[in-house]
């Protein structure tokens, strides 16, 4: 896996020397480059089927379209293969995919903005070294490939590290009958992470397989009587950034997934109840997100049903009570807010607060280190873990002071500093109703988070823990200062002696 990461690497630093430096543009490009090989590995997965079963077989390309296929194309000069590619095969995937295939909705935008044949060619030799037909390798690679993605959108959207993702899948558990939506996608890889965990959860001990790194690989075979239902219906995603979608898209078919149901649109304002009636409210068992909570929402594009339940226009509050109605009855949610939402002390504040606790069954506020998402941005956030309907009697509160890496902008790997294995640990076995505050996790009841004004901040509740220290005397201390001076002044006096 690691000599993969470097053809990445390499890959990344060809489109960056060609001129390309903006790392959405480069990701963008490359994953055209992507739909366009495994277009053809499908296509020839098809032909063979066909031959095998000895019927006829009319792919997307048909008899005049074979030379924009990649395994035609890559064998071409980079005038050529610039040509080809720039003026027929971009065309191709606007227009013939559009039509023809699930995936054709995300690239209806698609250009080439490869400027050189020369580039083209190396971006193609790096990715035809990809092993995109290989198991879940290339979900890995694309995710890694994602991680290069180090600037914050205009609305605050940032991409979520993916060892957080990994726990707060982990906290809700899914499961291959139901439904999982994020309302505010990007990239997809809250979606992508719980097909991973569906994978790590149903898959054949004797079938896992363990690459030179070190790293397992799970083909996911126990899940094929829910297959139906994870390719059409369990993963939904809305953003309202087409270039996001069109990334997710590839996101989620390298793991596995061929999802119709992501929408390009901004499900804060009315639009989205307008135009998915049947999504926007009471529809789904799980979502999972990371919304932006930076800046303000327009008032009068904001869905009315959302500005009944809070009058607000921080989006940060706006996705809570969203989600709250997306969610079907008993259904679970994971999202991080920012601290904010915790303490502050708008009327805004207090009655999303107060909807958890006193509606919904609020399960558990797991603070994060302020540095979790650097370089991004360095504000301190939470998770909040809930159901929808239910009672909440009282919350778990987890303090992760490190997540396995360092908190200043390098991120550079710290695994001694790891709590997230500890929070899943104490989540997994049961969540100890301890009531000592002074350690890392404890459970406060409802009734003294309502005194608290629905106060939500761990430091509201946990004790520091001072220890006593004992001190000499004074007049002691004093007497060891004056035996101390009287040696200084002792070494003073032999060094002027020896200056004689």
């Amino acid at each position: 896996m690691q000599s993969l990461k470097s053809k990445i690497d390499s890959l990344w630093l060809e489109f960056h020397s060609g001129g390309i430096t903006n790392p959405i543009t480069v990701i963008e490009q490359i994953s055209y480059l992507m739909f366009l090989r495994l277009i053809d590995l499908n296509e020839s997965r098809q032909e063979n089927r066909a031959k095998r079963l000895g019927k006829p077989y009319t792919g997307l390309f048909g008899p005049e379209k074979q030379h924009l296929r990649w395994q035609n194309f890559k064998q071409s000069s980079g005038a050529d293969m610039l040509k080809v590619v720039r003026d027929e095969a971009f065309p191709f995937l606007r227009e013939d995919v559009v039509n023809r295939s699930p995936l054709g909705k995300y690239l209806k935008d698609a250009n080439c903005m490869i400027p050189t044949g020369n580039l083209l060619v190396r971006a193609v030799n790096a990715i035809e070294a990809l092993p995109l037909e290989k198991g879940d390798t290339k979900g890995d690679l694309y995710e890694y490939l994602l991680s290069k993605l180090q600037t914050a959108g205009i609305a605050g959207q940032f991409r979520t590290p993916r060892h957080i993702i990994r726990a707060m899948v982990e906290l809700l558990d899914p499961q291959p009958r139901e439904t999982v939506c994020d309302p505010a996608c990007g990239t997809a890889g809250f979606l992508a992470g719980v097909m991973d965990y569906l994978k790590r959860q149903h898959s054949t001990p004797d079938l896992i397989e363990e690459d030179a790194d070190g790293e397992k690989h799970y083909p996911g075979d126990l899940l094929e009587p829910h297959r139906q239902h994870i390719q059409n219906e369990m993963f939904y995603g809305y953003d309202f950034d087409s270039t996001m979608l069109r990334i997710a898209a590839m996101n989620l078919l390298l793991h596995d997934v061929q999802s119709r149901t992501l929408h390009n649109q901004d499900t804060l304002v009315s639009g989205f109840t307008e135009r998915y009636p049947k999504d926007a409210a009471d529809r789904f068992d799980v979502i999972l997100a990371n919304p932006p909570f930076k800046g303000t929402i327009d008032a009068e594009s904001t869905d009315p049903t959302l500005k009944s339940k809070v009058k607000t226009k921080k989006t940060e509050l706006l996705f809570l009570v969203l989600i709250l109605r997306m969610l079907k009855m008993g259904g679970r949610c994971a999202v991080i807010v920012p601290d904010g939402v915790l303490f502050g002390s708008s009327g805004a504040h207090l009655a999303v607060r107060q909807m958890l606790v006193d509606d919904h069954q609020l399960e558990a506020v797991v603070s994060l280190p302020s540095g979790v998402f650097k370089p991004y941005a360095g504000v301190s956030t939470a998770i909040l873990v809930f159901r929808k309907g239910g009672r909440t009697d009282d919350v778990w509160f987890y303090d992760v002071l490190g997540d396995g890496y360092s908190l200043d902008d390098k991120r550079t790997p710290k695994p001694e500093t790891d709590d997230l294995p500890g929070l899943l640990k104490q989540w997994n076995g049961g969540q100890p109703k301890t009531q000592d505050q002074r350690t890392k996790y404890f459970t406060v009841p409802a009734a003294e988070i309502r005194e608290n004004k629905y106060d939500l901040s761990i430091n509201r509740y946990k004790e520091v823990a001072y220890e006593e220290v004992a001190y000499d005397p004074p007049k002691k201390i004093l007497g060891q200062l004056k035996e101390l001076e009287q040696e200084i002044l002792g070494d003073i006096e032999e060094l002027e002696g020896m200056l004689k």
